[in-house]
């Protein structure tokens, strides 16, 4: 093994190799809806470990997606009294689960599989690559139930010889092992922001507080957050010390690093760090700035004030010793000679040329988005009913959602075949009828295949309103054939949007090899759209390929790909990656009205 490998290991195993949610959450009195998702995830791993049954699995996966997705945490649901099998997909057995969870920070079931199972089987689900079917094949085969003795079998060669691996696979996982050990521990956005938001709330009841606003990579919002930073902003008057008391006395504050007047940090149960700065009214637009980062932006930002011979700090900009700016952000830009620059641009990637010139862009906002085209039903893998789905699509302003079930080939979510789909356009065309301020489009979530074609027939495709077409298998393909399948695919006529465009799942799955380049421009060539998969664990398009669709002139469809209709929340995740990737509403198909909507649709096919 090499030694580099070697000693992150034995650093690894000094403080515990799997950091995993779930096993931390467990033993800290879980009570977000995260913690509670994550243990279910454990569980439907652990469970495919042992060859469970196949529903039982998937019930406790439905479950946990669900849950990472409610909108409301189940502790308070838990506390009035309701009733947990309301929730979708959730019966008696999970219920009570959650309950014990919730209640005594334990869960028998997990604990009985942990038992069941050698010590560290499941820490090898955390190399990127390996489900939980390699990991049942190098445990039962190889004896591997650790890390290290995946290294060591992977080293030696002796891996390339199992059944559905080979010497690609081994180098694979060799530096999968490396890039797992080496990496930071980050939570999505999404889990962030279930511990950020109920702290900030928190904090804005404590004395002498004008305002709380979370900072960092949270607030530019990047897809993943290492620390939360939170900026207290005083009264005139106020000294703090009754918000920092509030701070340190959260309820899911495990430990407290460090405590100051206007500082401290502290760990909460679920592992993240929270850093907390308090500052006068006068300081805040350059502290928020300061802490909002990141970190290229703001040295970019001290360059331009060192070139005016002034200071600038997170209490403000200075000159000499007389403060000339910093009680707001937009008066610290101003001073600067540029525009203000929205929190999710600030990453030194043109934005201060952008503002210094007066050509930033208006980003696009949720409120621009006019319908949703990708969602699902319960005819396929969805929780719910398409006339659910348009009523929760509707109560969030939207006037028309595209109704996109999986096609035959994901059998395991009940794809539809074409007598399924014209029967479920029948109904969509009734329900038409009876809807008053939505309208449904009738689309399909169709399955690209490994030759580019797709999953259902013309004759199929051409009585829909839009085709979603997305890769769902064979992500090994080389560069050069992943990319002309997708090419292919798109240069069906019927073809109409480019589902998750890189397969990635966020600190899960890589991206699928694919030139993402070639294929922008082959959809401006071809007329068609690009999606940004606005679910959390995705966020596909990534910001920089949104970015490169905008500079290619090619519009972009910002869809929840909602399969309950809690998931219609996804959108605004979507949003905030639309904005890094300095998109418009003009550059976004969704924010069109209906009728605009339905001329561009029909421009493909023409």
């Amino acid at each position: 093994m090499p030694e580099h490998l070697a000693a992150q290991i034995a650093k690894k195993d000094s403080r515990g190799f799997c950091n995993s949610f779930a096993s931390r959450s467990v033993a800290n009195m879980p009570t977000h809806n995260a913690d509670i998702a994550a243990i279910f995830n454990e569980i439907a791993d652990l469970l495919e470990i042992e060859q469970a049954n196949p529903f039982r699995i998937r019930a406790y996966r439905n479950a946990a997606r669900m849950l990472a997705e409610l909108a409301r945490e189940v502790r308070g649901m838990i506390e009035r009294g309701e009733d947990l099998t309301e929730l979708p997909g959730i019966g008696n057995d999970l219920a009570a689960k959650i309950h014990e969870i919730v209640t005594t920070g334990k869960c028998r079931a997990l604990e009985n599989l942990h038992a069941e199972l050698p010590p560290a089987i499941g820490e090898l689900l955390h190399v990127q690559g390996l489900g939980p079917k390699r990991v049942r094949t190098l445990w039962h085969d190889l004896d591997i139930q650790t890390p290290e003795q995946l290294a060591r079998a992977a080293q030696d060669g002796r891996i390339r010889a199992l059944p559905g691996f080979g010497a690609k696979t081994e180098e694979n996982i060799l530096q999968a092992i490396e890039a797992h050990l080496s990496k930071s521990h980050r939570v999505k956005l999404v889990t962030a922001a279930q511990y950020a938001e109920p702290l900030a709330s928190w904090l804005r009841g404590a004395c002498g507080v004008q305002r709380v606003d979370i900072a960092g990579s949270y607030r530019r919002s990047r897809e993943t957050v290492g620390d939360i930073d939170i900026l207290v902003t005083l009264n005139v008057g106020a000294d703090g010390s009754d918000a920092m008391r509030h701070f340190v006395s959260y309820d899911e504050v495990a430990e407290v690093l460090a405590q100051g007047t206007t500082r401290a940090s502290v760990i909460l149960k679920s592992g993240l760090q929270v850093d907390l700065r308090i500052v006068s009214a006068a300081a805040h637009g350059a502290a928020l700035c300061h802490l909002t980062g990141a970190k290229a932006h703001n040295i970019a930002l001290r360059k331009i004030a060192q070139e005016k011979g002034w200071k600038l700090n997170e209490y403000g900009i200075f000159k000499g010793r007389q403060k000339v700016a910093g009680a707001s952000e937009l008066d610290v830009y101003r001073c600067l000679g540029l525009s203000w620059i929205p929190p999710e641009l600030r990453e030194d990637r043109g934005e201060i040329d952008a503002a210094r010139t007066g050509l930033l862009p208006e980003l696009v906002a949720l409120r621009d988005l006019k319908g949703d085209l990708h969602a699902h039903t319960k005819a396929s893998d969805g929780r719910d009913s398409l006339e659910a789905m348009a009523c929760a699509a509707q109560a969030l302003g939207l006037s028309y959602l595209a109704i996109t079930d999986h096609s035959r080939r994901q059998a395991m979510a009940h794809g539809l075949d074409p007598q399924r789909l014209a029967e479920q356009c029948d109904t969509i065309d009734h329900l038409n009828d009876r809807l008053n301020g939505i309208v449904l489009l009738k689309g399909i979530e169709v399955d690209i295949l490994v030759d580019g074609r797709l999953d259902l027939p013309d004759s199929s495709l051409r009585q829909l309103d839009l085709v979603v077409a997305a890769v769902h298998s064979r992500f090994d393909l080389p560069r050069t054939k992943q990319t002309e399948r997708i090419l292919r695919a798109m240069d069906n006529p019927y073809f109409t949007l480019l589902a998750h465009p890189t397969g990635r799942m966020i600190e899960e799955r890589a991206p699928y090899d694919v030139d993402m380049l070639r294929v922008i421009r082959h959809a401006k060539q071809r007329g068609c759209f690009l999606e940004l998969n606005a679910h959390p664990e995705r966020l596909d398009l990534l910001d920089t390929h949104c970015r490169m669709a905008h500079d290619e002139g090619v519009l972009v469809a910002i869809n929840s790909d909602a399969h309950s209709l809690d998931d219609f929340n996804n959108l605004k995740y979507g949003i905030g990656q639309a904005r890094r990737g300095w998109l418009t509403a003009s550059n976004v198909l969704n924010t069109r009205a209906l009728p605009e909507l339905k001329q561009l649709l029909a421009g493909i096919r023409a």
